[in-house]
């Protein structure tokens, strides 16, 4: 099977280098910037690759929505198989791309979106079939996992911590998605699709560690807990998904503690199968690149799809999701919370339990405390 590879940064370098080496695929065209193909196998128009009749499969590894999603659909209705590491272009257009290949009997895969050498989409849409999908989730950003691991086992503050993160590629010069939990959020976004066939694009939910202070990590840590960004998705009785991503604080024992520098812990619950969890690389050249060959490889013995045949877009409910949170905020702005105990008090900050509440209750709330300036962070219990 001839693959061409859309993109030849840090990953599309990976892929090529990979396809070169693997056995029952072969490197096809690449295709770059203009003014970038400087040697025989690299292109700069799109045409190049949808017209050749000897490519078999498109790996996408650019990034971004467009120009990736009039690509994808160029080569999808060109009737190539689609492979693509992008998770914003599958959490965008996931829909569509797998209507579009069902319609033309190709092949869309996209287990590199999420978890990267993990494969977690791949099993989880497996399981699916099989199995009821109760809940799925877990450490999704390897970005923030190194920096809170950076902040909590060597002291380091969330500037440095991240400096670091910069300084060994973990983290892009613009790390806003990594920090504030998009990154993640999409990723369970694909999650819940492959488990649920609703690709939910409203009603999500966001916290990253961008408000984490040393204070902050210093303080819970001696209350003998950990602080871990994880990503949840849920499908309630009555069919409702919640999705959404916080941190949150578990104890010394919960396996989450375990997984340190830039791992991922991706994590599904089955009716029948109960817990499954898989640990690994999350992010990084040759990782994501081993899960885009482990689809194209998956395509040539028969796989065809990660989402089921009427997914659908859809919106997340996560008022029913409950918790106790920590929360450091104003004085000031204390009473605007159900407080059931106060840990700290500093200056003009203060340090509290709340009763147990909602997700979206909590999520508001700190949105319309932070509107005045206020600082605040905020991390679920788990019990």
């Amino acid at each position: 099977m001839k693959v061409a590879v859309l993109g030849y940064g840090t990953v599309g370098v990976g892929v090529y280098e990979m396809l070169c080496a693997a056995e029952g695929l072969e490197a096809g065209p690449v295709l770059v910037r203009p003014g970038k193909a400087d040697t025989a196998f690299k292109v700069t128009e799109i045409q190049a690759i949808v017209a050749d009749p000897t490519v078999d499969a498109v790996a996408e590894v650019m990034g971004g929505v467009e120009p990736a999603f009039s690509y994808a659909m160029a080569a999808i209705e060109a009737g190539k198989h689609f492979v693509t590491s992008n998770k914003a272009l599958v959490a965008a257009k996931g829909v569509e791309l797998n209507r579009a290949a069902r319609a033309k009997g190709v092949a869309f895969l996209f287990s590199a979106a999420c978890g990267g050498a993990i494969p977690f989409l791949h099993n989880l849409a497996r399981a699916a079939e099989t199995d009821t999908v109760l809940s799925c989730g877990g450490i999704l950003n390897g970005t923030t996992n190194f920096m809170l691991d950076q902040m909590q086992g060597t002291g380091k503050d969330y500037a440095d911590a991240l400096k670091e993160a910069q300084a060994l590629g973990y983290a892009e010069a613009d790390p806003t998605a990594d920090v504030t939990g998009l990154d993640a959020l999409r990723k369970i976004m694909l999650a819940c699709a492959a488990a649920w066939g609703v690709l939910p694009q409203e009603g999500l939910l966001n916290e990253g560690i961008d408000s984490l202070s040393a204070a902050d990590v210093k303080d819970f840590m001696s209350r003998g807990l950990v602080c871990r960004l994880l990503a949840s998705g849920r499908r309630a009785e009555d069919g409702r998904i919640s999705a959404y991503v916080e941190p949150v604080l578990v104890g010394a024992g919960d396996a989450e503690t375990a997984v340190l520098k830039n791992f991922n812990m991706a994590r599904y619950v089955g009716q029948n199968s109960g817990s499954i969890a898989m640990i690994g690389q999350g992010a990084g050249r040759y990782p994501t690149a081993s899960a885009v060959l482990r689809d194209l490889s998956g395509i040539a013995q028969g796989e065809s799809a990660m989402f089921p045949a009427g997914c659908t877009y859809g919106a997340a409910d996560n008022s029913a999701e409950s918790h106790a949170y920590y929360v450091r905020l104003p004085k000031s702005c204390e009473d605007r919370l159900p407080v059931s105990e106060v840990l700290a008090e500093c200056g003009d900050s203060v340090t509290v339990l709340t009763e147990p509440m909602s997700v979206s209750c909590m999520h508001t709330l700190a949105g319309e405390i932070r509107k005045n300036g206020n600082s605040l962070f905020f991390a679920a219990i788990r019990r």
